[in-house]
């Protein structure tokens, strides 16, 4: 005789009723256990007394629901996905089975079957990837068999796709080869000063800290100032390895102010130096400036407060002897090592280093820079240049104000909007007329026109992502 085996609903069922019919019990109180009516009671005492305990079993019990997927497609989808199609997605898949395969299956359907053997989707959640480690470990800990899939997700946990890997590379093997460049915001001078950003450069080869800046944000000034203090204790290296900031990735020509092309300033510095810009999305491309940050964060912050700094003046002037301690303390001897840093003239920080716009002369043989008037001289001489005469103005490093025209320098000077000074009334006082002193650089500097636009031309995109 077969043994009949009751769910659990259905044994309550089973017992309520035999005891209703052995015992002769109150059918009332039977419908308010089972919470049925009075009506449903006597056809569950007509079943009982027919069939005995087997008529409780479910009437569907072993029967595939009408829309149930036969285990021979299952097995030809998991088949298909494992040869042909395993770098699909989920939905992808699904909708290449109807369009090659002709095999209509819903999404949540295959969903749940390929959930059942522990099969991932390419674009798997990392909370998804988290909780299938637990069912893992939990099933090693149990000594249960794993399968297939979790066999597959085990390999593929312990290797990294080539795009997220960031395996050791050795350092390279000349100091000022390649200095990586960046800068950090924090509360550097104590949170009561509020943050300020420190810019940076490290050697790849020796980890030698080559320069460090403080400004009150990322700018142009503040890498200026970085590469300054690189060039005159080191001279200049043969390239540099930054970030995508556009301080030095080219955003496009059609920008209306061309100063803010940042780009033609850094970016041309470094070209007419003949030193190589490369640029990373990729923090660990450029993981020496990065691991500085937080010794810095823990180290410096402390020598600061200790030294009563509490401007930025002053922290710029400490850090020039700090950067001495720390590379006695971290980096590696650079005696032995051979340095390929150029020794370019000094001389030439002031007008390499600057910031060149371009800007037109007026009917009234000026020209605008920064809400200013300026009118262009020859030593003492004022020239005077026609309408639409096109110019590059030039702000040196030192802060100097030069213009280019025609391949030719000439100093600016400004404009003011009244005089101080009548000569009608203002006898005893003499205006004191602005003298230039300053050193005008030789046409045999990159400064020509020319030049300077055959380097925009060239250089409509010139960000080089460091994935090798």
């Amino acid at each position: 005789m077969k043994k009949v085996e009751l769910r659990t609903m259905e044994q309550i069922k089973y017992e309520i009723i035999k005891n209703l019919v052995d015992n002769d019990g109150n059918k009332h109180r039977a419908a308010i256990k089972l919470g049925i009516t009075i009506r449903q009671v006597n056809r569950l005492i007509q079943i009982y007394k027919s069939y005995g305990k087997a008529g409780f079993v479910h009437g569907n019990r072993g029967r595939l629901p009408k829309k149930e997927i036969s285990q021979d497609i299952k097995n030809k989808i998991l088949e298909l996905y494992k040869s042909k199609y395993f770098d699909a997605n989920f939905k992808h898949f699904q909708e290449l089975l109807e369009e090659y395969e002709h095999i209509s299956i819903s999404y949540t359907a295959l969903y749940t079957l390929f959930r059942k053997v522990h099969i991932l989707s390419p674009k798997v959640r990392k909370e998804t990837i988290k909780q299938e480690k637990k069912i893992i470990k939990l099933a090693k800990k149990n000594k249960e068999k794993l399968s297939d899939g979790q066999k597959d997700l085990i390999v593929n946990n312990n290797i990294l796709d080539k795009y997220d890997a960031h395996s050791r590379i050795p350092r390279l093997k000349y100091f000022g080869e390649c200095l990586e460049m960046d800068a950090c915001e924090d509360y550097w001078l104590g949170i009561d000063f509020g943050k300020i950003t420190l810019h940076g450069a490290i050697d790849n080869a020796t980890g030698t800290v080559c320069g460090l800046y403080f400004d009150k944000h990322e700018t142009l000034n503040g890498y200026y100032h970085l590469f300054e203090r690189i060039w005159r204790k080191y001279g200049v290296p043969a390239k540099f390895l930054t970030d995508n900031r556009t301080v030095f990735i080219y955003n496009g020509l059609k920008q209306k102010s061309m100063e803010k092309d940042t780009l033609t300033q850094f970016g041309y510095a470094c070209h007419q130096l003949g030193v190589e810009l490369v640029t990373t999305s990729i923090p660990e491309k450029k993981s020496r400036i990065e691991r500085l940050w937080e010794t810095l964060l823990s180290r410096l912050t402390v020598e600061l407060r200790l030294a009563g700094i509490n401007n930025i003046e002053d922290a710029n002037e400490f850090l020039n002897t700090y950067t001495t301690k720390y590379n006695k303390r971290f980096a590696l001897p650079v005696n032995y090592i051979t340095s390929v840093f150029e020794m370019v003239d000094r001389n030439l920080i002031n007008t390499t280093l600057s910031i060149i716009s371009k800007r037109v002369f007026d009917k009234g043989c000026s020209i605008k820079y920064k809400n200013k008037t300026y009118l262009a001289y020859k030593g003492k001489q004022q020239i005077n240049f026609c309408r639409n005469t096109r110019c590059l103005v030039i702000k040196t490093f030192d802060g100097r104000l030069l213009c280019n025209v025609d391949d030719e320098l000439y100093q600016l000077v400004e404009l003011e909007d009244k005089q101080k000074y009548s000569k009608n009334f203002d006898f005893e006082q003499q205006e004191k007329k602005k003298k230039y002193t300053g050193h005008i650089p030789p046409m045999t500097h990159p400064w020509k026109m020319a030049s300077y636009q055959a380097y925009l031309l060239s250089n409509k995109r010139t960000e080089d992502y460091a994935y090798n």
